[in-house]
């Protein structure tokens, strides 16, 4: 699996990765992320999980998720579907 790199406080994930979760090219995600449309949490763990994040991408009505150690090394992914916040803006 790839590594996510560390940057600062925050962490640099690869269009790769982000792309085959979506099903997109690597364009598409950057395009996607420059307009809003691909949006992304960090959270730290605390606790028993300090010292992990999970970085939670939305696109559409689908979501990836990372968990990694303070390396970036990717410890676990997971893809699930979302309530797309589109239809919210359109009410």
């Amino acid at each position: 699996m790839t590594q996510v790199e560390r940057d600062g406080a925050g962490f640099v994930v690869p269009a790769i990765l982000l792309a085959e979760a979506f099903g997109m090219t690597e364009s598409d995600v950057r395009e996607s992320m420059r307009i809003g449309a691909l949006t992304s949490i960090c959270e730290a763990g605390v606790g028993t999980d300090a010292g992990r994040w999970r970085l939670t991408f939305r696109h559409t009505n689908r979501a990836c998720r990372f968990t990694v150690d303070e390396a970036g090394t990717i410890l676990s992914s997971s893809r699930f579907p979302v309530r797309d916040r589109s239809s919210d803006l359109e009410s």
